[in-house]
């Protein structure tokens, strides 16, 4: 039995039900056998029923802001409404319809394959926000697969989106995590060696679930009149500030686009995400992040990590990458966007102002994370330096900027001192001579740079402290909650979701959370690299 009507569950959510994305054109064909669906942003959809639903978690702010009370989360209608088992009467369920380039190459048409929308609502700002079902079944857009997510990913996406937005990055939201009661066949390492895995359902919650590959199939396959409605309809509701829809809001929107991208991978630089598979149907129109597959945080400094196993070899997606990754999917939606402009020199110039606008607010980005707040001709190669430093040996970054912090401008002559000041962020307990005298070198360089500004080392040490976070969802910790999460232990998971409201704060009761990844997790399985199967 699939969907389940309900008259009144939910009320109060239930009434300010209502999706304006549903005014798009709609595939007229209702299941979900896997087909190709021409000529429309969307398809019908069904949840499907599950055996044993179970609230792990949900989140009280994400429930606040939309207006859900602690009653109403912990209510046996919230249970089956947001596991899929009953829809609500207002609610129209549905999946989109997008296609995109993974890793490079056109892959046609993509979907939601596991994704079943619910429809939106207006929250406590009176933005609309979608409510979106991640594991709830199959769709259209399945491709043969079973429509289900399992809890180790759902988990990694259900903090990691919340950790996202208290770290103040972009990003789609989680309401709640539902275990299914039910087990899911996934090869991990997609080695031949699948194994069933504990399934799950996150809610997610984003003003939109845009992609640039919601436009990119439009125009690929010539639906030009489709795509003008898609463009048209994200103008007249997301950037009504730009205009009313003709050729020049195109442009001034994927302009905008350009630099919510920008200000996107400047922040995931900042504080050392890395996504992972930076696919084009995995970019947000508006500049969020979105779809938390195989992403993984640095442990120590390294340009060229990847979390994601496909990807090992090429290392497309790497950290050091992602500005250019993000530029090249902005050169496939601008060739999307090209049937609307006809003249490709204005998007074009966007995309020369993204390099440019790019290069500013990560070097705006790079001074902040040292406390400068002057600009001197020397900051480049002090930054670069540091980078070259930071990857001569093992360096957790995100240690390695808090005890930056506390350095202070008088031990500048105490090499012993700036050594002791660094050491926790360092892997090797045992640096040879040679790394400790370009260490000491460059701290000296960077005191002195110090002294240049109009602060003095507490400003600097609090400044430096609310760009660099001290608490993270590390690999490790996300591996961890996991695995007990499966034993029906949800205690880290709670822990963690409260310490994560605060990434910026010294905490010191849960200092433990801050460490440094172990040795043990160095190359364990979901430690340190991730598939794109969840």
């Amino acid at each position: 039995m699939i969907g389940l009507l309900m008259s009144h569950p939910l009320p109060s959510l239930n009434e300010r039900l209502y999706d304006p994305f549903l005014t798009l054109p709609a595939d007229p064909i209702v299941n979900a056998a896997p087909r190709e669906v021409l000529q429309a942003a969307y398809s019908w959809a069904s949840c499907q029923t599950v055996s044993q639903p179970q609230l792990i978690s949900y989140c009280t702010e994400v429930a606040e802001q939309l207006g859900l009370s602690d009653a109403i989360c912990q209510s046996d209608d919230f249970l089956a409404v947001f596991s899929g088992q009953q829809t609500m009467s207002s609610s129209r369920p549905y999946a989109q319809c997008y296609g995109g380039h993974q890793f490079g190459h056109w892959a046609g048409q993509l979907g939601d394959g596991r994704a079943i929308n619910l429809g939106a609502v207006r929250d406590r700002q009176q933005t609309v926000q979608t409510l979106q079902l991640k594991g709830a079944g199959t769709t259209p857009y399945s491709r043969g697969a079973d429509g289900r997510a399992v809890l180790r990913s759902s988990l990694r996406e259900y903090v990691c989106s919340e950790a996202m937005h208290h770290l103040g990055i972009a990003t789609t939201r989680s309401l709640s995590l539902i275990s299914t009661g039910d087990t899911v066949m996934r090869d991990m390492f997609y080695d031949g060696h699948p194994k069933a895995e504990p399934g799950a359902i996150i809610c997610r919650v984003a003003p939109s679930f845009l992609r640039f590959g919601s436009y990119q199939l439009c125009s690929f396959r010539g639906e030009i009149d489709l795509l003008r409605q898609l463009v048209d309809f994200t103008l007249i509701h997301y950037f009504p500030q730009l205009g009313k829809p003709c050729v020049e809001g195109y442009i001034a929107l994927f302009d905008a686009v350009c630099h919510l991208t920008a200000d996107l991978i400047v922040d995931w630089m900042r504080v050392g995400f890395v996504h992972g598979v930076m696919n084009t149907d995995n970019l947000s129109i508006l500049g969020l992040t979105i779809d938390y597959g195989p992403y993984g945080w640095l442990d120590h400094y390294d340009n060229e990590w990847t979390p994601n196993t496909t990807d090992a070899t090429g290392k497309r997606y790497r950290y050091g990458q992602q500005a250019y990754i993000a530029q090249w999917n902005l050169q496939q939606l601008a060739q999307a966007w090209l049937p609307l402009v006809n003249d490709p020199e204005p998007l074009v110039a966007c995309l020369q102002r993204f390099e440019h606008y790019y290069s500013e607010r990560f070097y705006q980005m790079q001074r902040s994370k040292l406390g400068l707040t002057s600009q001197q001709p020397e900051d480049k190669t002090l930054f670069s330096d540091l980078h070259r430093l930071l990857s001569a040996t093992e360096t957790d970054m995100t240690l390695f900027y808090r005890c930056l912090a506390n350095i202070s401008q008088d031990k500048m002559d105490d090499k012993a001192a700036l050594i002791s000041a660094i050491h926790p962020a360092h892997y090797d307990d045992h640096l040879n001579s040679h790394y400790q005298r370009q260490l000491v070198d460059w701290l000296t360089r960077y005191l002195m740079r110090c002294q240049q500004e109009d602060s003095n080392d507490r400003q600097r040490q609090q400044a430096m402290n609310r760009v660099n976070p001290k608490y993270l969802f590390r690999n490790y910790l996300a591996q961890q909650a996991s695995e007990q999460c499966q034993q029906g232990d949800n205690r880290l998971l709670t822990e963690l979701m409260t310490v994560l409201k605060r990434p910026y704060d010294e905490q010191p009761e849960y200092e433990h959370l801050a460490a440094k990844r172990p040795e043990w997790a160095r190359h364990k399985t979901g430690c340190s690299m991730l598939s794109c199967s969840s």
